[in-house]
């Protein structure tokens, strides 16, 4: 887990020199511990759905964590947790279709949903979430936001663009995660920075933010604890 004491408000000890906008402005040092405290708390799975009527009893605002299949959704959500095998790859991506729910203290759900596959075309990932993602989306009144996860060395490939024109029908609040930044070097992580702030602006449910993480270094694990912990 990353280290809880920095002496500024930024990505952590872990960001790279010279990356810039990964931190919303005006994010407070309460806020940092605050969202510290929050994914300190325990956290556990208790329901999986394969369906729209398997959903569970609403418990609490749910924040869903959503992208490709190789993007480390599961590193990610582990490294927010600071738990090693809370939430599992898959062997073979794409092959889960349900939604996995994890009660974060009694304050929080986070729910892991199927990632879209190694090489789905922008069809299939229409296909494949018009049932039981599109329901959930649509459906849950309790989701506050959905994570989508972009794999910050790599193009925006073109089943993220159909994620996100299926996340703006839904009229869902969701904000663009960028992960690995730790296999980015510093400039070309900035230069990604900005294009996908000016990627999110062109979505009207897009959250205008992007934050830059690493699962591996802690990058910017503090800052999107912050921001979700002001949703609970």
């Amino acid at each position: 887990m990353p280290p809880a004491e920095q002496t500024e408000v930024g990505l952590g000890p872990q960001a790279p020199a010279g990356v810039q906008g990964a931190e919303p402005p005006g994010l407070k040092p309460e806020q940092i511990e605050a969202g510290r405290v929050l994914f300190a708390q325990a956290c556990n799975f208790f329901y999986a759905a394969q369906s729209i009527d398997q959903m569970p009893e609403p418990l609490g605002p749910e924040i869903a964590f959503a992208g490709r299949s190789n993007v480390g959704k599961s590193s990610l959500v582990n490294a927010l947790t600071g738990q090693k095998a809370l939430a599992r790859a898959s062997n073979q991506p794409g092959r889960t279709k349900q939604l996995n729910f994890f009660n974060l203290g009694d304050r929080l759900i986070l729910v892991d949903m199927p990632g879209y596959g190694y090489a789905q075309a922008a069809k299939e990932v229409k296909r494949d979430w018009q049932g039981l993602m599109f329901g959930y989306l649509r459906g849950r009144p309790d989701l506050r936001r959905v994570v989508l996860l972009l794999d910050s060395r790599i193009e925006v490939k073109a089943s993220d663009h159909a994620a996100m024109e299926l996340l703006d029908r839904a009229a869902v609040t969701y904000q663009l995660v960028l992960t690995k930044a730790d296999g980015i070097k510093p400039p070309a992580l900035a230069k990604k920075l900005i294009e996908v702030e000016r990627l999110a602006k062109k979505h009207p449910a897009a959250y205008p933010e992007v934050v830059a993480t690493s699962s591996e270094t802690g990058m910017g694990i503090d800052v999107l604890r912050a921001q979700l912990a002001m949703l609970s």
